[in-house]
């Protein structure tokens, strides 16, 4: 098999079990290396061993506990999230939990931006962001005693993302954040419509906090008021503002729907704490400054006689094992970095955690069931119920050991709607002992790392595909194709032949109904105290009521949230799984794989002004013409100021190369639109473009659009005297770090099948 540069096969006999992906994920993620690139996890092995040994030195008997953590994570069984796997043991001044809620913005402009500020560092450690917009008062709102109207939430969110993407050209790992904002705030439908407009809040994802209130307001066609600070700014039927956030999600796939009131009544911690927002994909809901801490059971590698009719989970191996993760995640607390005091005192105090399972899909084919029929739904509730069952057992035992955590409140926590359903014994064991986590479980997004643990499904998605053709980038420049396969295809084929038909519990993501999805969902979330990040991926076909009524029957089922995903024209398609026939070469493509230039070429000069350039710029694209359809060939950039002379060259001979390379090339514009200059940018056309590349990156677009090779976007108008040209068919998203077409969007998250990117991990 293909590996990493740096070792072999032989030096790793975890690796040589791995798919190539795998292994190529790990060089590039998890493998500890020195500053300039060297390798000092020489083997998988090796990362293991610096997870254990670095979480078993806040024990008081680390030589005992290092063994038993090492064989939690030997092939995979226990896998901690990102965070943890890159950065314990390493001695970097990185934080080893992977988000975080901020505290409670303060409606004063200094106030907000010391909120901006810790963001800023608390994103620089690596760890993603959410944040609760409705404390900010509505755009026009009197700001007494400067006599000026509030400019609203939705700018300052603008504010944070230009943060966000500022942290990111620094080098740091690409930022996560989640706004959410609640259903009667009187900008709620701002903030609905906020993407509509391509590129804008491109680092957040969005989410309304939906009450019960509005619930049972939407189910009677009640009015609802849109209130703040006591004063209600609108009123407006309740089932118009649910069609509003319907449609939006309808159409690009946000905002996110959260239950907020159920959260705040089943949470553990509802005598202390109230919930206002969640992590970035949504399976921790926090209280100000709270930190997620997640990891994941892996049942793939757990199911016993698998394809035979009594394949199974040992109970009694499922239940230590859960236990020795929870023990781990438990010593990650008093072993990891904080960006900021108050959320290390939060952690400290409420000692959360989220242990939660990933290979859910994977196991339930290998035990012959059909993800989201009934069976496979109790199923996957019984093993929740197992792995939470030996959560609290684990937590009372450890808070007996080494003291509850410092919030708990014996009578107030029995009493809580999660607790009082637990098994009696369980129950007592908190009396008598206390407990050491004030919560334990969660189904957290696990795109990378299961892609990592030997292409397993992710968290409690369904597979998304048994097989696809994965690009993998050469050293030469050139890209292989290599088959990626699911995790339960390859057990299969290696026990029953390749050729062999798949039974029907063989069943992928685009096969299964909505209400599938959700059963699936809601089996799982009776036993989780936190929450479930999870994509309830619909067809492109859908109609709209079919498509609201997931959002019902969500809510009805007891979920704390719903995110969905239909293909849509704003934010494109998932992966095409069918590998398509390779087109036919151009007559226009030279030899080397390089467009080939004319003696005469078609273009256009657009004319650009710059605050800070008395000169005006030109800039020159000239096209081809391949299989009937102009397509940018080169760009020029001239100016009498030579100020910018030297980069806007190497900008310009930069992007003629890539437009030269053919292929998708729309991205080259896209990318330059997000570039943010610290000086400041200007207005333009209505809106605010960040920089002079920006500018550049729009004129680029622009002129893709009017000869064809683009379609203009519907939220924008187009320029006087211009006529778009029809739409394209929609297209697969495009990974922001290959620029391959393989995005997909699982658990709330978008991850690239080809190079293993991830927003979330």
């Amino acid at each position: 098999m293909d590996l990493p540069a740096g070792f072999t096969a032989a030096h790793s006999p975890a690796l040589e079990r791995l798919a190539p992906i795998s292994a190529q994920i790990w060089d590039a993620k998890y493998r500890l290396k020195d500053e300039n690139g060297l390798p000092l996890d020489l083997t998988l092995e090796d990362s293991w061993r610096r997870v254990a040994r670095a979480l078993a030195e806040v024990e008081a008997e680390p030589s005992r506990w290092e063994p038993r953590f090492y064989e939690a994570l030997e092939a995979f069984r226990f896998i901690p999230a990102g965070r943890i796997l890159s950065g314990a043991g390493t001695a970097r001044r990185v934080t080893l939990f992977n988000c975080f809620v901020m505290g409670e913005i303060e409606d004063d402009l200094g106030q907000i931006f010391a909120h901006l500020r810790e963001a800023a560092l608390t994103m620089q450690q690596g760890g993603g962001i959410g944040y609760d917009f409705s404390s900010l008062r509505p755009k026009g709102a009197l700001v007494r005693g400067v006599g000026a109207d509030a400019s609203g939430p939705l700018s300052f969110m603008d504010v944070w993302d230009s943060m966000c993407r500022t942290i990111m050209s620094a080098g740091a790992r690409r930022g996560a954040m989640m706004a959410t904002m609640r259903c009667d705030h009187p900008d709620i439908e701002a903030f609905i419509a906020a993407k509509r407009e391509k590129g804008r809040l491109r680092n957040f994802n969005l989410s309304v906090l939906v009450t019960d209130p509005f619930m049972r307001a939407v189910e009677a066609d009640q009015p609802w008021d849109l209130v703040f600070g006591g004063k209600t700014y609108r009123t407006l039927p309740a089932r118009d503002l649910w069609d509003r956030i319907t449609r939006a999600t309808y159409e690009y796939a946000e905002p996110g729907v959260i239950f907020i009131d159920r959260i705040n009544k089943r949470n553990n911690l509802y005598y202390c704490e109230t919930i206002h927002a969640t992590n970035p994909c949504g399976e921790q809901p926090l209280p100000p400054y709270g930190a997620c801490l997640l990891g994941s059971i892996n049942l793939a590698r757990l199911v016993r006689q698998p394809f035979e009719p009594g394949a199974h989970i040992d109970p009694e191996e499922l239940a230590a094992l859960a236990a020795t993760a929870i023990r781990m995640m438990d010593d990650t607390i008093d072993a990891s970095g904080f960006p900021l005091e108050r959320q290390r005192q939060e952690a400290m105090a409420k000692r959360r955690v989220g242990l939660g399972m990933t290979g859910l899909a994977d196991a339930l084919i290998m035990c012959g069931l059909r993800y989201g029929s009934e069976r496979a739904a109790a199923q996957a509730g019984e093993w929740a119920r197992q792995i939470e069952r030996a959560a609290y057992l684990a937590s009372t035992e450890l808070a007996a050991e080494k003291g509850a955590f410092p919030l708990f409140d014996r009578d107030k926590y029995l009493a809580g709607e999660t607790v009082a359903g637990l098994d009696e014994d369980v129950r007592a064991a908190i009396a008598r002992h206390g407990i050491r986590n004030a919560l334990l479980t969660s189904i957290a997004p696990t795109g990378t790392i299961s892609l990592l643990a030997d292409n397993i499904s992710s968290g409690v998605e369904p597979v998304f595909a048994l097989a696809y053709t994965r690009k993998v980038l050469q050293r030469d420049g050139t890209r292989r194709e290599e088959e990626v396969t699911d995790y339960a295809l390859r057990l299969y084929r290696a026990r029953f032949g390749a050729d062999v038909a798949l039974p029907d519990y063989f069943v992928t993501a685009q096969e299964l109904t909505p209400a599938e999805h959700v059963r699936m969902q809601a089996a799982v979330q009776r036993h989780v105290d936190s929450a479930i990040s999870k994509t309830v991926n619909v067809p492109a076909d859908i109609s709209f009521e079919a498509f609201q009524a997931v959002y019902l029957d969500a809510y009805r089922s007891g979920c704390k949230g719903c995110t969905t995903y239909r293909p849509n024209e704003v934010t494109g398609s998932v992966l095409s799984v069918a590998p398509a026939a390779p087109p036919a070469r151009p007559a226009s493509e030279a030899q080397g794989g390089l467009l080939s230039r004319g003696e005469r070429l078609l273009g256009a000069t657009y004319k650009l002004r710059w605050p800070d350039s008395e000169h005006a710029m030109y800039v020159t694209i000239n096209d081809i013409e391949q299989d009937g359809v102009r397509r940018p060939f080169e760009i020029f950039v001239n100016s009498k100021n030579l100020e910018h002379y030297a980069w806007v060259v190497a900008l310009t001979r930069m992007i003629s190369a890539v437009f030269r390379r053919g292929g998708e090339v729309a991205f080259v514009a896209e990318e330059l639109k997000q570039v943010f200059d610290p000086r400041g940018g200007q207005w333009s056309g209505g809106r605010y473009v960040p920089s002079l590349v920006a500018a550049i990156g729009d004129v680029i677009e622009r002129h893709m659009i009017e000869t064809g090779f683009l379609t203009w976007p519907e939220d924008r108008p187009p320029p006087p005297g211009v006529t778009p040209p029809p739409a394209a068919p929609l297209a697969a998203s495009l990974c922001p770090k290959c620029s391959q077409p393989g995005l997909v969007r699982e658990a709330g998250c978008l991850s690239c099948l080809h190079c293993g990117w991830s927003k979330c991990n």
